[in-house]
């Protein structure tokens, strides 16, 4: 097939656009690159199957040609960009979901919403199912990020009941692997950033908040397997293991040697205390759970930051 992936130069993206290319499909990545990197595509750049458009999905879709797929990954999506690019991110959710869902009803594609565990907000029922509705500040600092998605699910869910678009919607829960950005201020890049310096590593609050951290070779599979599915309402793929940031921190500094310890520093607003993903529907629709241990992930994770220092 011939198969679209927004955000393709991204860590998501670029992992997904790979292992498409290995499934044998035609692959066109497009990306603006504010946040992805044309270094994420260096593998696989030259397979005469692989194409990228460098594009600001806010403005245009310029791909030729019909597709058969799009998986629409394209959003700033860590908490330095909810401060740095506000606009961009509502409007990518918006304008940009928008262009997609418009080429897919034109091409009869079907398409893959990257959504988020972030429509749960802080959330009040734990761990997170689907039917789950969330707790969400609409105007917080987070809020550009959260209601981005919210109304890219609401968006593609229209469109799907009055325009007859094929839509499926991942609610991504924390995600980790080769490829994160060393700056994006997500746990366990700044965690590993720090401990590879020697550095003491930031624990915000008191680090019993918690997070399901799922390798991204897993998240890949699922996107796979949700988007070949039958199923019409969101599903949550992320790892259902949920640890505290402070044991999170002891498994870094111990897998990277470091003797720095850590310092704390007050816990940021609308930062979730909890997060945990109910992956019951995944499992029983998709045949999906989580297969990478999470010291296996983290050890690749920071063998390859290691490369990049």
């Amino acid at each position: 097939m011939r198969v679209l992936v927004t955000g393709g130069a991204g860590f998501l993206g670029s992992h997904l656009a790979e292992r498409l290319l290995a499934d044998g499909h035609e692959v066109v990545a497009l990306d603006n690159l504010i946040t992805g990197d044309r270094a994420n595509l260096a593998s696989f750049a030259a397979n005469p199957r692989f194409t990228f458009v460098e594009a600001n999905l806010i403005e245009e879709l310029p791909v030729d040609g019909p597709l058969d797929q799009i998986y629409h990954l394209a959003s700033p999506a860590s908490p330095i960009d909810y401060v740095e690019l506000p606009f961009e991110t509502l409007y990518v959710g918006s304008d940009g979901t928008r262009r997609v869902l418009e080429r897919a009803v034109d091409d009869g594609a079907r398409v893959m919403l990257a959504s988020t565990s972030e429509v749960y907000g802080d959330p009040l029922v734990h761990p997170q199912v689907e039917d789950y509705w969330g707790n969400v500040n609409p105007i917080g600092p987070r809020s550009v990020y959260d209601e981005a998605k919210r109304f890219a699910e609401a968006l593609s869910m229209a469109f799907a009941r009055y325009r007859g678009c094929e839509v499926r919607i991942a609610r991504i829960f924390n995600t980790y692997g080769p490829r994160m950005r060393t700056n994006d201020g997500r746990v366990i890049p700044a965690f590993v950033s720090q401990a590879l310096a020697g550095h003491p590593l930031t624990v915000f609050g008191a680090g019993s908040q918690t997070r399901s951290f799922c390798f991204v070779s897993d998240l890949v599979e699922g996107f796979v397997r949700l988007m070949e599915s039958d199923l019409e309402h969101p599903c949550n793929l992320g790892n259902p293991v949920e640890q505290t940031i402070r044991t999170l921190a002891e498994h870094v500094n111990r897998l990277t040697n470091n003797a720095g310890g850590v310092v704390y520093r007050p816990l940021p607003e609308d930062d979730p205390t909890r997060r945990r993903p109910d992956i019951r529907r995944a499992n029983e629709v998709l045949g999906w759970k989580p297969m990478v241990a999470f010291e296996d992930g983290l050890a690749q994770t920071i063998e390859w930051f290691r490369t990049q220092a």
